[in-house]
């Protein structure tokens, strides 16, 4: 018998596949991108809903395995290499080891609806707010991009190879950002040093990430930003005040 990888993790609980099928409000019009399609679980609640499916598989033996649906067109490749066919809604039991990009990579997308599974750790990062222990650069970049919400934790049981954590189905609305930045790229690698050391104050953060930020003469950029803010932690600054932060920053950066 094949030995599949340690992050396949096959969703066989017949009631949460049509939840989440139901979540996404699929209907016929709706043309669905599945990411890890694996042995086709989701992919057959998808297909008699949907319009059409496409189902991204990079495994070539289990890719064979998704043809039984005429309106499930079936793409042999790994998701974060593949250029993604135009889509309206993504509904997967997304590999957890690719979590992250594979995320950002569909936001970079145009599509009107999300339900992707994730380790429950992760998802709870996904949502939180500030002064939330698991607040952070990922709420703050995916909340940047969408609105984003837990629906439901599922149990390892629900799995054929469970994996050793809980997982959470998140629905994912993207929308146009609630607040500008002067410099997305900058403003990422921003939040990402003002997070990099949680429990010091932020002044201490971006003058420990003067290389990150391109910034030569961070004591003198530091001056420039207000005094009230900079010596709290990150994890109690609204994602509003963080982008102001940044738009003083950027101007130094190189």
């Amino acid at each position: 018998m094949k030995q599949y990888k340690k992050d396949q993790h096959f969703l066989i609980d017949k009631r949460i596949l049509k939840r989440i099928v139901e979540y996404g409000r699929v209907n016929s019009s709706d043309t669905v991108l599945e990411i890890g399609a694996g042995c086709g679980n989701l992919t057959g609640e998808l297909a008699e809903k949907a319009g059409k499916v496409i189902a991204v598989e990079i495994d070539a033996e289990l890719a064979a395995g998704l043809s039984g649906w005429k309106n499930v067109e079936v793409i042999v490749g790994d998701a974060l290499k593949i250029e993604f066919p135009p889509f309206d809604k993504v509904i997967s039991n997304l590999p957890y080891s690719i979590s992250s990009p594979v995320t950002f990579k569909l936001l970079n997308h145009k599509f009107d609806l999300g339900i992707l599974m994730y380790q429950y750790e992760y998802a709870k990062r996904m949502v939180a707010l500030p002064g939330n222990k698991d607040y952070g650069r990922l709420s703050i970049a995916v909340q940047y991009h969408a609105d984003v919400e837990i629906m439901e934790t599922v149990p390892p049981g629900a799995f054929s190879t469970p994996p050793e954590v809980r997982s959470a189905i998140v629905e994912v609305i993207p929308r146009s950002p609630p607040y500008k930045v002067k410099d997305e790229d900058f403003f990422m690698r921003f939040i990402t040093a003002a997070f990099s050391q949680r429990r010091k104050k932020l002044r201490n953060a971006i003058l420990n990430n003067a290389a990150l930020l391109g910034i030569e003469d961070i004591k003198e950029a530091l001056k420039k930003l207000p005094g009230e803010l900079i010596e709290k932690r990150a994890e109690v600054l609204s994602p509003e005040e963080l982008a102001g932060l940044s738009d003083i920053l950027s101007h130094d950066a190189v």
